[in-house]
């Protein structure tokens, strides 16, 4: 029996120009047995909605340190819903204020992560929240 592998999307919204985190977070899932895509720097939340559907992912990653997570996040979101893509898992990291959290979980955002988290963190609670559509219950 073949499992399909957690399919996640790691993207750079906006300007910011700083990759480095994203990077590190992709190799760690992909290490984890997750496939990975990378859109690499400076995408648009229409870009980023586009290549979620295009290539069936069950996650998001977005990777914001220019302060712009506010205007960004929502758009993807709006985006992903608007293309019947309800079932995909956003998940942020970068520079997110402690005041914005609440705010983005509430919009939909399934997990916030800042500077110094651990990659085993962000495994372990992408593998929670998408887990149990693609594997049985393992405790």
């Amino acid at each position: 029996m073949s499992e399909r592998k957690i399919r996640v999307l790691i993207a750079k919204p906006g300007l910011d120009g700083h990759d480095r985190g994203a990077k590190v977070v992709a190799r760690a899932l992909r290490d984890a047995g997750m496939e990975v895509i990378y859109t690499g720097l400076r995408q648009t939340p229409e870009m980023i909605a586009e290549a979620a559907l295009q290539e069936d992912v069950d996650v998001v990653g977005l990777s914001i340190l220019s302060g712009a997570h506010m205007a960004l996040v929502p758009r993807v979101l709006d985006l992903l819903r608007a293309q019947g893509q309800e079932n995909v898992k956003v998940f942020v990291g970068g520079i997110i204020p402690d005041e914005d959290i609440p705010r983005l979980l509430e919009m939909g955002v399934v997990g916030v992560y800042g500077p110094g988290t651990l990659t085993e963190q962000i495994i372990k609670d992408i593998s929670a929240a998408v887990g149990e559509l693609n594997q049985p219950a393992q405790h």
